[in-house]
C-alpha cells in the first residue's frame, strides 16, 4: 500500500498545478547537491570524485538573461593526505563562488538554460600545503522544471577551468540537482 502513495501524490501534485512560466524581475533561492569529478594531470590520472553541495541566487533581468551566482563546496578525495609523497596536488576539499549570466529558453513549466560565470576556488586537504586560490570560471547547462510559480526542480551540469593551474587540474566537473524557491515579479 504505501509504495503506491508517493508515486500517486506526485501524480497528484504535477496534475493539479497552476500555470506556471519565467519571467524577468523573479529571485531564486535554491540548494544543490550532486556530484564532482576533478581530474588531475600526472601518473595518477584516475578522476576523484566525491558530493557537491551548494547555494544558488538567480535574478531575472530580463525573460531571457538571468544573472546568476553561486557557493558550492565539493569533497573531491578522502584518501589523499598530507604525507602521501611525492606530489602535493591532491586536495580533498574544494570550494568555489562564482557569478555570472545564463540564457534562459523558456517552454511554460520546463526552462532550459546554459551560461558562464567567473569566481574564485579554494583548494584545501589532502596533500595541498595550506590553502591553494585560484581564479576559476565555469560554463553550465541546466533544465528546471516549475512545479508551481513558487517551487521549481531541475537538474545541472557545469565545467570549471581553474586558469591558473589548467594543465595540472585538466577537468572539473559537477552534475547536481537543484531545488529552488521563487519570488517577486
Amino acid at each position: 500500500m504505501y509504495r503506491f502513495i508517493a508515486p500517486l501524490a506526485a501524480v497528484l501534485a504535477l496534475a493539479f498545478t497552476r500555470e506556471a512560466g519565467a519571467v524577468e524581475q523573479e529571485h531564486h533561492l535554491g540548494v544543490d547537491l550532486g556530484l564532482s569529478i576533478l581530474t588531475i594531470s600526472g601518473p595518477s590520472s584516475a578522476p576523484d570524485v566525491g558530493p557537491a553541495f551548494g547555494l544558488h541566487y538567480t535574478y531575472g533581468i530580463t525573460d531571457q538573461v538571468n544573472l546568476i551566482a553561486g557557493a558550492q563546496y565539493s569533497l573531491v578525495a578522502l584518501n589523499a593526505n598530507a604525507t602521501t609523497p611525492p606530489t602535493y596536488t591532491h586536495p580533498t576539499n574544494l570550494f568555489n563562488a562564482d557569478v555570472g549570466v545564463a540564457y534562459v529558453l523558456d517552454v511554460l513549466r520546463w526552462v532550459p538554460y546554459f551560461g558562464g560565470l567567473a569566481g574564485a576556488y579554494v583548494l584545501d586537504g589532502g596533500t595541498i600545503q595550506g590553502n591553494l586560490f585560484l581564479p576559476g570560471a565555469q560554463v553550465v547547462v541546466g533544465l528546471d522544471y516549475l512545479l508551481t510559480p513558487v517551487w521549481s526542480v531541475g537538474i545541472e551540469g557545469s565545467e570549471h577551468f581553474l586558469f591558473t593551474d589548467m594543465s595540472l587540474y585538466t577537468s572539473f566537473t559537477n552534475v547536481v540537482a537543484r531545488v529552488q524557491f521563487i519570488w517577486g515579479r
